[in-house]
Parts: C-alpha cells; sequence; structure tokens
C-alpha cells in the first residue's frame, strides 16, 4: 500500500551519491492514510468475490462435472500463484511510471500511487489479448496442450516462481529489472528443460523464430528509449521556449500548474500503458491454468454466438479446399493430427504436412457441424476439439511465414479460417481482465520505494528536470502502445530507466556509471539466472507430478 514497504529502504548510496538535496528530496517514509488502507482492503476483498463467484458460475453453466480435491487445490494453487506474479510485477515495474511526478513534486507520493494504480486497472481491462497469447506461444505444444495435467501443472508453477523469486531478489537490490524479461526467461527455461528431459521422443523445446521476434523487441526498446527520449528532450528545448520546464524542483515546491499538468498525463500514459501491455501476460498466464484445469468451461469461447459457429463450419471447408490445391495429390495421412504434430515439434516439412493439415481443418468443419453450438460440444470433447483448433493454429501460423505460399482466393480462405480460429480459442473473459487488474493494480501500492529512489536519485549526476521527466515517460508510453498494437511484450522498467539516462545524456547532466554497470548486469543476468531457476524446478516438479 502506499507508504508500506516490505523491507528497508534501499540505501542511498547503494549505486551511487545520489542526486537528491535534503530539501528537494520528496518524503517518501509517510505512512500510508486510512483511505488508501480502506481502498487497498476493499479492491483485495472485490477480486476475491470476483474470482471466486466468475470462476463457480461458468464451471456450472458448462456444466463440468464435480473436480476432484486434488484438482481443485492444483487450480486454486496456480491461480494464487499467477495473480501472485501480477501483484509483484505491480510494484516492481509501476515504481517506473510514478518516479519522474514524485521526484519533480507534481504529485504527493500516496496519490501518485494511487493513480497509477488505478490507471493500471483501466490499462489491462482495455487490453486487446494480443500479447498474453504471443507469450504463450513460446511454451512446448504438448506442455500447452496437458495443462491441466501433472507436467502442465509443473510447467505452470516452474515458471511462475521461478519469475517471481528473481522478480522480489532485484527488487530488494532496487534494481530496475524486467518482469517481461524475467517471466520470458522463465518459459524459455521451462521448454529447454523440457526438450533435454525427453529428447529421444522428438519432444519439441522452443520456438526459437517466436523467441527471437521477441527477444529483439526487447533488446532494441531499451537503446530506442534512449535515443528517442534524448532527441525529445533536445526537440523541446528548440522549439519550446520556456525556461521553466527545463529547470530543477525548487525545494519541495510543485512546479507550475501546466507543467503539472503535462508530468501527470506523462504519469497517467506510461501507467496505462504498462497494464495494457504487462497485464496481459497474467492475462495469459491465467487462461493457460484455466483451460487445462476446466477445458468444458474455458477451452472454447462460450460467447461465440450459434451462426457465427456454423459459418465457421463453412469456413472450414473452403480452407480445407485451399489446402488441398496445395498437396500436388497427395493424399490426406491416416492420423493427420500426429503429423502436423510433429512438424510443430522438429519444423521439418514433408510432403504429408500440408494435407495432414487439410485433413485436420476438414475434421473441425465436421465437429462444428455436428455440434452446431458451442453449448451443444459435450464436456468430455471439449478439450480434445480445442487442441486440434491450437495446433492447426499454430501450424497455419508457422507455415504461413515460411514454406506456404497461398495468394487469391485461397490465402483469403485460410486466412478467414485462422481468425475465426483464434478467435474461438484465444479469448479473454472479462471477470480474469477485472481479476487481473486488480492483481496489478493493488501491487502498485506496495513496495515501490526501492525501484522510485533507483530511478529518481541514481541514474542521472543532476537532479531530474521537468522536461526530462517527461521526455522519458512520454518516450514509454509510445513505444509501449507500438508494441502493444504488434502484440509483443516489451519492458517498462528498461525503457522508462533508458529514457532517463537518455535525457541526462543529451542535457549534459551526465549519468552515474555505478548505477548503469548495475541496471545493465541484471539485464545480463536475469535471462540465464530466470532460464536457469525455471528450468530447474521444471524437472524437479516433474519428478513430483
Amino acid at each position: 500500500m502506499a507508504g508500506i514497504e516490505a523491507g528497508a529502504l534501499a540505501p542511498a548510496d547503494q549505486f551511487g551519491t545520489g542526486t537528491s538535496t535534503a530539501s528537494s528530496r520528496p518524503d517518501l517514509d509517510s505512512g500510508p492514510g486510512r483511505l488508501a488502507i480502506a481502498v487497498f482492503l476493499i479492491a483485495l476483498a472485490g477480486g476475491i468475490v470476483t474470482l471466486f463467484w466468475f470462476l463457480n458460475r461458468d464451471i456450472s453453466a458448462a456444466h463440468v462435472p464435480a473436480l476432484a480435491t486434488g484438482a481443485v487445490l492444483l487450480l486454486g494453487l496456480a491461480l494464487v500463484i499467477a495473480l501472485g506474479f501480477e501483484f509483484v510485477n505491480g510494484f516492481h515495474d509501476t515504481a517506473n511510471a510514478v518516479a519522474t511526478v514524485i521526484y519533480t513534486h507534481a504529485l504527493p507520493p500516496t496519490l501518485a500511487v494511487v493513480w497509477a494504480g488505478v490507471w493500471n486497472f483501466l490499462g489491462v481491462l482495455f487490453a486487446s489479448g494480443a500479447v498474453a497469447y504471443g507469450i504463450i506461444q513460446l511454451l512446448p505444444v504438448e506442455l500447452i496442450l496437458q495443462a491441466g495435467q501433472g507436467q502442465g501443472f509443473a510447467m505452470v508453477f516452474a515458471l511462475l516462481i521461478a519469475a517471481i523469486v528473481w522478480n522480489l531478489g532485484t527488487w530488494f537490490l532496487g534494481l530496475p529489472s524486467s518482469s517481461s524479461h524475467t517471466l520470458i526467461g522463465s518459459i524459455l527455461g521451462v521448454g529447454i528443460a523440457n526438450q533435454l528431459m525427453h529428447y529421444a521422443s522428438g519432444t519439441s523445446g522452443v520456438d526459437w523464430g517466436k523467441a527471437q521476434e521477441i527477444g529483439l523487441s526487447l533488446l532494441i526498446s531499451p537503446l530506442l528509449g534512449f535515443v528517442i527520449a534524448g532527441a525529445l528532450l533536445l526537440l523541446l528545448k528548440r522549439v519550446v521556449k520556456v525556461p521553466a520546464l527545463y529547470q530543477e524542483p525548487v525545494g519541495k515546491a510543485p512546479p507550475p500548474f501546466w507543467i503539472r499538468c503535462l508530468l501527470i498525463l506523462t504519469c497517467t500514459l506510461v501507467s496505462f500503458f504498462h497494464g495494457s501491455n504487462d497485464g496481459q501476460k497474467g492475462m495469459g498466464l491465467v487462461m493457460l491454468i484455466l483451460i487445462g484445469a476446466v477445458p468444458a468451461a474455458y477451452a472454447i469461447n462460450r460467447d461465440i454466438p450459434d451462426a457465427q459457429f456454423i459459418a465457421f463450419a463453412q469456413s472450414a471447408t473452403q480452407a480445407e479446399r485451399a489446402l488441398l490445391h496445395q498437396s500436388h495429390g497427395v493424399a490426406i495421412p491416416a492420423n493427420p493430427r500426429d503429423t502436423v504434430t510433429h512438424y510443430l515439434q522438429d519444423r521439418q516439412l514433408t510432403p504429408d504436412t500440408v494435407p495432414a493439415l487439410a485433413g485436420m481443418i476438414g475434421g473441425i468443419g465436421r465437429d462444428i457441424r455436428q455440434y452446431g453450438a458451442v453449448a451443444a460440444v459435450p464436456a468430455d470433447k471439449t478439450a480434445a476439439l480445442r487442441g486440434d483448433m491450437y495446433i492447426t493454429s499454430e501450424a497455419l501460423r508457422v507455415l504461413m511465414k515460411g514454406p506456404l505460399k497461398l495468394d487469391g482466393a485461397d490465402k483469403a480462405a485460410v486466412d478467414g479460417f485462422k481468425k475465426g480460429i483464434d478467435g474461438a480459442t484465444r479469448f479473454i473473459p472479462t471477470w480474469v481482465k477485472i481479476v487481473i487488474a486488480i492483481a496489478l493494480g493493488l501491487g502498485t501500492m506496495v513496495g515501490w520505494k526501492r525501484i522510485v529512489v533507483t530511478v529518481g536519485e541514481k541514474i542521472g549526476k543532476a537532479h531530474l528536470t521537468y522536461a526530462q521527466g517527461a521526455s522519458a515517460e512520454l518516450t514509454t508510453a509510445a513505444m509501449i502502445g507500438v508494441a502493444d498494437g504488434l502484440g509483443l511484450p516489451v519492458s517498462t522498467t528498461h525503457v522508462l530507466s533508458s529514457g532517463v539516462a537518455g535525457t541526462m545524456a543529451a542535457n549534459g547532466s551526465g549519468v552515474q556509471m555505478g548505477t548503469i554497470r548495475a541496471l545493465a548486469t541484471a539485464w545480463a543476468l536475469t535471462l540465464p539466472a530466470s532460464m536457469a531457476i525455471s528450468g530447474v524446478l521444471f524437472w524437479l516438479f516433474s519428478q513430483l507430478a
């Protein structure tokens, strides 16, 4: 909660000498007020009630047979850990959004943190879900398909616990490390461990194509943040000739009204886009858990209208014909699912791959015509149908990026089918967004001081000016927004920290190299450390499964 700290404040000279004088340093040690405590407790209670009420409603509506006690406990534990990851993400990453408004005295710390929490909440609610399932694509196909079984739960627990452990460790040291970076490292660790443990069986490991795409996003974004924020500051100096904008705060007085509004606006934008991007990682993990544990309720979007469901069957027929045109007369193999699954595991295209995929699409279309509506799909058939849909969608994604070249009517038919299949399987119920939003929003109210001090005092050698704070945050908000539209995860922490450093360099203020080295070390260690932790945990949990 605003003002609540889980440990002692990081020493002021941990990474450098510090830049704030006693007269200008904001008061970060005041305790939470009664209103803040009340908001926190009400939101926490609301999140718990929302989770259990909607979970019970969806399970009842799907006529799911009573779950065994062990399955209920595993489901509950997995959901708690997933929400715990988002909570830690909140107080670990959102401190970056409020550091500039706090250190420029645009908002007092307590109000800044609550304000950021509200806008993180709204950002999650308006998220598209593209990033959520982009992260999931890094996981091995067979583990996704058995997420509700022993190996699947081992995967979920390993990657979440590894991410939480590393995030808490870097937070304790006051290092602005990336939660996105950590989660992706944890996922890669599980994938590599899974492949090493089952190498002889041809089990898939990591989708390195998708990993490279996400890795480039995480690598390039901090460099762009440094350059763009610095360039924006220089542009402001040339265009906006207002001396007050380029001054440091005088004592603890707030900035002029219009500058204050500008800084609050940039804080709001960063908080909103942070919620819209980072909140999706928790959504994807919660959906992975729900789909695996209660497939009858969550494997297929039950809100699809019956007419749309039937129209989807027709698009399956058209897509099947389009792929048969590309099969060069090769017959559909006897077990097309095995053929397509092997392709996803080893990425080796054979003459049977495309006709097998056509066969799977045709089978999906026949199933849909047989049932006629999502509600009519038997509970014991839902997981299998969703599995076929997921494998087909992934195979189309990989093939259409490489060896499968379609045009004209054939391409339109396959694209239409893939859009429909993704709409049926890659959805986020509103209540899941609400629960994730609450977890992320509440996380902003706890433990934020350590990272705020690092960003506000230990990156530059001079106090942050109003223009520097605005430039860094505008750059961060814009870059997260663009990544959101592209369905790519990006690190709020890395972009904002590098943005602040870029403005310091552009302003001639200089940067504290001790802090930069510490941040670079954390950046370099995050991926291998989280991979190692999650890989070891996955092996351990797999032995117990």
